[in-house]
């Protein structure tokens, strides 16, 4: 017989025979071997298995430690599926309802109920929150309704309305059966041929040349070529038992539902969820016309820091006094559950990553080690695009859908640490329901753990820090800051004119018309060498720039995978023959592991600690610079090159000639023990120059005004550099590098999207209106043709900016078309940007706006950056676009493009600057 899943208010969570499973079907002995092994029978574990099968794949087994399959915490859940939510996030969950529908047509019972949902706003940022995403949604085919306060009560007569500034109906949100779902997923995979062991612990993964060759069981061991660990909270305790360990952050937390007793009254079967994110609530109707209630609170419980026990559901009990907060604010939202009699109260626990988004993908450590873990709270959301996207990648070796904020490589070794788990998922849980301010919403717990040496010395400054994997860095310094006040804090965020917009003013003065320094030690820096040519044509392999430069010079390059996308967007400094010091934005250390030389000739060394990194931005550099070196060293270089000098006391330092902001400047990477005194110098002698610090949101807004892409945002696996603007970076005449191909098949034809620069027209008012930030639509001639990635204010042009890409749909057909120039630039062409259901006038570019010079640098406008105009067209593919300074812009093409470097590879022959002006002079 089976039994129900429930918790009265006094005992733990239960365990109950599956629903679907008999002996017959669970294979009792273990395979000798097989392709795929997955640990872990929950929702998301048989999703993979499923789609495996599905595709084909059906040499795979899957692993239990319990004595029944689905055991675990996913197929608790509250049985939610929501969809307003941010884009790439929306396209799993989007996945995940259509598998359920499809498993519901085909007569599957798994309590699938399209009821729509209720998002209700308390407030004024709420409510922007939802005309953002109904903005960005609904020209994309989601089903979703603005809703005033009067209107609310129409869709859902139980609720209370009198506190609300309105809401948004969507649809198609629906509810299913988590535990259904779960043994559906299972049964199907199955009969596809997988094939379930259950009593079966998972005891260590054998590895062969850092990839995965075997797993260890207490029923002895299987051979596999993948193994994916989709085991929930057991997932961090499994990537311990491998060698070398796997890094998987996640930690369970308490999650708490109540359940009803049924209400007498007939009402609506398709009742929808209510949603009360500023409560942190939801309710929804069960079939009986009972509710469930849950929420994700702000101080949330995590449990088994050491361990998860074999007895772990009897450590599970109600804890009312937790609940009793959220308790209190659905019968504020629903008084009508005041006449209900209330069940049980279910402590399920979940795992809670460090940043509150999903984890997958292949682990950095081992080849085809794949992980599909911490759901945050609702394993039936996510499972069914999770196991459609991580099958695809299994099989193709890519995903099918862009996954760069769920990438498992995201992560360095300081989140695997159990303390800072513990700490951080406190406050991850609530962060679910939180207003998430771009740029504005930084973590309060587990902070100040990766610091500069310069930490406690900026933060005396006024610094307002930020964290980037868990590396503090300023992002800006706050002008009313005085010694002895308080450490400032990040300000409480806004979709509006931030408060801290004065602070930032004055920093981009400083960088465009005097000078300013920035701490920007966070980013990842590299060692790469060898005895011989094997670094230099192992990373000519890897990069689609020509990076066979001459000593002293930087080649800023992208590496990309064979469909052209980003992997990884770097410098590199060519310190010797054969040896590279690369810049990135992140770790991107698997990538180029994958594709190292056999014979181990390369080696690679994380320097990321052992170098502090100043940014020394403005006009008046070259002059500071210089008072630091005494008239010893010659500070005048050409862009994109480097030396080693003293300065100050300080030897040993490099100094590059590059600042990633498109203003004049330096980049100090400095041996992090000499970082406080070299500091200090900067500053004492920087007054006479009105120096002044500055943090990353400063450079953040210099590179939107010069158009300069970002990692993450404008960069990741599935665009290419055609896409931004970066043919200039990419040689075809190279003989080979990863992605070529593909690159060479875009150029001859064309793009079919495009990163195009906007600038907002007079009729937007920054001081009043509702500012871009990015994820919002644009419009051409009123129809949808993309939406921004990134906005921000140019201090200049005393107006907005963002960054969008656009596509080129034919209206009749649908069919979509090479994205040219004409089109972008086209005189008929109106381009509005909807910014909170407000649209705006832009005027649209494929190049930078032209910036009028300081005063104290050049008497000529200022053009940071030069496009070339013919990459839309497939034209010639050598450009000379690329962000320098103004005093350097008469060797822009060719120290950045590398158009000295005459032919390509290792037999290229350096011509000096002076015969390339004198070349260029001759030719003009």
């Amino acid at each position: 017989m089976n039994t129900c899943r429930i918790l009265l208010q006094s005992t733990p969570l239960k365990q109950c025979p599956s629903r679907f499973f008999s002996k017959t079907q669970v294979v009792e002995s273990l395979p000798k071997e097989a392709r795929v092994v997955i640990c872990g029978t929950g929702i998301v574990g048989n999703s993979v298995a499923y789609h495996l099968v599905q595709s084909g794949w059906s040499d795979v087994v899957v692993l239990d430690q319990d004595s029944r399959i689905g055991q675990g915490t996913s197929s608790y859940g509250s049985g939610t599926l929501a969809l307003l939510k941010p884009v790439e996030e929306q396209k799993i969950i989007t996945k995940s309802i259509a598998l359920y529908k499809k498993l519901q047509a085909e007569g599957h019972d798994i309590g699938l109920v399209e009821c729509g949902s209720l998002y209700l706003a308390q407030n004024r940022e709420r409510m922007i929150l939802f005309k953002r995403r109904v903005a960005l949604n609904q020209p994309q085919g989601l089903q979703c309704k603005l809703l005033g306060p009067n209107e609310l009560a129409e869709y859902h007569p139980l609720l209370y309305t009198a506190d609300l500034q309105g809401g948004v109906f969507v649809e198609k949100d629906a509810v299913a059966n988590p535990e259904l779902v779960c043994d559906t997923l299972a049964k199907l995979a199955v009969a596809g041929g997988a094939k379930y062991i259950k009593n079966c612990v998972f005891n260590n993964l054998i590895t062969h040349n850092a990839k995965v060759a075997s797993v260890e069981t207490s029923l002895g061991t299987i051979k596999c070529q993948f193994f994916v660990n989709c085991s929930g909270m057991w997932a961090w305790d499994l990537g311990q038992r491998s060698n070398p360990k796997i890094r998987i952050p996640v930690h369970a937390v308490e999650h708490f539902y109540l359940r009803t007793h049924p209400l007498v009254e007939n009402l609506p079967q398709d009742l929808p969820t209510i949603r009360d994110y500023d409560s942190h609530i939801y309710i929804r109707k069960l079939k009986d016309n009972s509710f469930l209630m849950g929420g994700f609170e702000k101080n949330a419980k995590p449990i088994f820091t050491n361990g998860v026990p074999d007895n772990w559901r009897d450590c599970l009990y109600p804890d009312w006094d937790h609940f009793a907060p959220m308790l209190d604010d659905c019968l504020r939202r629903m008084p009508k559950l005041k006449d209900c009699e209330l069940q049980t109260l279910l402590n399920a626990p979940d795992t809670f990553t460090p940043d509150g988004k999903w984890i997958l993908g292949e682990t950095p450590e081992v080849d085809n080690y794949f992980v599909a873990v911490g759901m945050n709270g609702n394993s039936l959301q996510g499972s069914g695009g999770i196991g459609h996207s991580l099958a695809h990648w299994i099989i193709e070796g890519e995903p099918d859908i862009p996954l760069i904020e769920f990438d498992i490589r995201r992560f360095v070794d300081v989140h695997n640490n159990r303390r800072f788990l513990y700490d951080r998922v406190k406050e991850t849980v609530g962060r679910q329901y939180d207003i998430l301010y771009p740029l504005q919403s930084e973590y309060q717990y587990a902070r100040k753990i990766r610091c500069s040496p310069l930490y406690s010395t900026l933060q005396a400054q006024g610094a307002v820090f930020g964290t980037r994997m868990c590396f503090e860095r300023p992002l800006y310094f706050d002008i009313d800051y005085k010694v002895g006040d308080p450490k400032p804090q990040m300000p409480k965020g806004t979709y509006w004119k931030p408060l801290f917009f004065d602070s930032l003013k004055e920093e981009y003065k400083a960088c465009r018309e005097g000078v300013a320094v920035i701490d920007m030690s966070s980013f990842t820096k590299l060692q790469i060498k060898s005895a011989s040519d094997e670094a230099m044509e192992y990373l000519q392999r890897l990069c689609s720039n020509d990076i066979d430069v001459p000593e002293g010079h930087i080649s800023p390059t992208g590496m990309q995978n064979e469909n052209g996308g980003y992997e990884n967007d770097c410098m590199l400094v060519r310190q010797a023959p054969n040896c590279f010091f690369m810049v990135a934005p992140t770790k991107q250390q698997k990538w180029m592991k994958r594709h190292m030389p056999e014979d181990n000739s390369v080696q690679i060394s994380d320097v990321t600690s052992m170098y502090t990194v100043l940014l020394i931005i403005g006009p008046k550099s070259r002059e500071l610079l210089s008072q630091l070196t005494e008239g010893q060293e010659d500070v005048k270089m050409h862009p994109f090159s480097y030396k080693t000098m003293s300065l100050g006391h300080a030897p040993e330092v490099m100094v590059l000639s590059v600042t990633n902001s498109g203003e004049a400047g330096y980049s100090l990477y400095v041996p992090s023990e000499y970082a406080v005194h070299l500091y200090d110098e900067l500053m004492k002698i920087g007054k006479d120059y009105g120096i002044r610090n500055a943090g990353y949101l400063t450079l953040r807004f210099l590179r939107l005004e010069k158009f300069v892409p970002f990692w993450g945002e404008e960069m990741d696996s599935i665009t290419t550099p055609l896409e931004i603007g970066r043919n200039h970076r990419v040689k075809l005449n190279k003989q080979h590098f990863i992605g070529k191909q593909a690159l060479q098949t875009q150029h001859e034809k064309g793009v079919y999207r495009r990163l195009v620069h906007f600038t907002l027209d007079d009729d937007h008012d920054a001081e009043n209106d509702v500012w871009v930030w990015g994820g919002e639509p644009i419009f051409r001639n009123g129809v949808y043709i993309g939406s921004t990635t990134s906005g921000g204010y140019a201090f200049t042009l005393e107006r907005m900016v963002a960054l969008g890409f656009i596509v080129n749909k034919d209206i009749k057909t649908g069919e979509l078309l090479p994205v040219t120039q004409e089109y972008v630039m086209s005189k008929d062409a109106l381009y509005q940007i909807d910014i909170a259901g407000r649209r705006f006038n832009v005027r649209q570019s494929l190049h930078p706006p032209r910036l009028p010079s300081p005063h104290n640098v050049h008497s000529r406008d200022y053009h940071p950056t030069l496009r070339d105009k013919s990459i839309l067209q497939a034209k010639p593919f050598e450009a000379t676009d690329i962000e320098i300074s103004s005093e350097n812009s008469g060797l822009l093409p060719y120290m950045i493009d590398n158009k000295g470097l005459q032919g390509s590879g290792t037999t290229s022959k350096y011509v000096p600057p002076e015969l390339r002006l004198q070349n260029s002079a001759q030719q003009n």
